[in-house]
């Protein structure tokens, strides 16, 4: 079995290089060939998308990942050089297995997924976690691209995160660096985390956690809202409650940014994800808040947004397959 997650930013000499890969997440499963030449942007095409049988067991899912390659190698007359997967969960990327996952794909922790498709396919598989590809991704080919060190935060439905330290994806003793939205917070006192703790600052400043902090807060008898964006919307259109939550939640990631900041010290921090779409109020919350928490030597950290959006996994999947090869070499 060979998988493994990257480090340097991988540039490929002589011929191009063609790689399936496979972006694995709790609703629908990405995939896609992508094709490297040097260290350029790779040509990522024949994307398509299936629905992730989570509640149907690892066994289903797994079939569905076969699915998802074959779709891939139906497009191509040439032999893909290495298979790249994220998956979510966190990664053992030494064997490529699942070691742990939340209930959100039903017996995933245990999956040996790097292991059974080298079996089926007969080629290198590199597997790692989802939020590391979106980072490895970022880093080696969009907003983090030319800096040593990175803190990547990832704001959708969940919060997620990854370090790149020294060059290198920071993964951690258990393979489970970077979980940013799994940082206390006062904002968050009393409000369930999906990790089963409580007080977690994604439970307040992710897309779901800005809709529970507003339905919490709400007057008696308002109408609740359903999502983040509409949060949004009712702040774009002049309602004051709406512009204090999404002040509250940014400034509240702004805050637990900082403090990751002053632990790791990176050159910059990329935001991505959905979230990252709430407005200016938002955004003005969060950097306010960073720089106020920021040690002084730290407060010119550059904070910028993603560039990749949702290709950005399945790049960071194409950059651990190329690292693969190459460490193969």
């Amino acid at each position: 079995m060979a998988s493994s997650s990257s480090t340097p930013p991988p540039s490929i000499s002589g011929d191009s290089k063609l790689f399936v890969v496979v972006d694995i997440g709790g609703t629908k499963i990405a995939s896609a060939l992508a094709t490297q030449s040097g260290s350029d942007l790779p040509s990522v095409s024949g994307k398509s998308e299936i629905p992730t049988p989570a509640q149907a067991g690892s066994q289903a899912v797994v079939d569905a990942v076969f699915e998802s390659v074959r779709r891939c190698l139906a497009l191509t007359n040439q032999t893909p050089d290495a298979i790249g997967i994220a998956s979510a969960g966190v990664v053992n990327t030494e064997t490529g297995a699942i070691t742990s996952a939340t209930d959100l794909i039903i017996g995933w922790a245990g999956t040996p997924l790097g292991e059974l498709v080298e079996r089926e396919f007969g080629l290198p598989v590199a597997v790692l976690n989802d939020v590391h590809a979106h980072a490895l991704g970022e880093w080696t080919y969009g907003a983090g691209k030319g800096y040593d060190s990175m803190l990547a935060v990832a704001v959708g439905t969940g919060i997620g995160g990854a370090i790149i330290a020294g060059g290198t994806l920071h993964l951690g003793a258990h393979f489970a660096a970077g979980h940013v939205g799994h940082v206390p917070h006062p904002l968050a006192a009393g409000f369930a985390c999906s990790c089963g703790a409580s007080g977690h600052i994604e439970s307040v400043a992710s897309g779901t956690g800005q809709v529970t902090l507003y339905n919490a807060k709400k007057d008696e008898g308002a109408a609740e809202v359903l999502s983040g964006r509409e949060i949004t919307e009712r702040a774009e259109a002049g309602e004051s409650f709406a512009a204090q939550i999404l002040s509250e939640s940014g400034a509240a990631l702004g805050d637990s940014i900082a403090g990751i900041a002053n632990c790791v010290d990176p050159q910059a921090v990329v935001i991505s994800g959905s979230v990252t779409r709430s407005g200016e109020i938002w955004w003005r919350a969060l950097t306010d808040a960073f720089e106020a928490g920021a040690l002084p030597a730290l407060k010119e950290i550059k904070i910028l947004e993603g560039t990749l959006g949702s290709k950005a996994p399945l790049l960071g999947a194409t950059a651990a397959a190329a690292n693969l090869l190459q460490t193969k070499q």
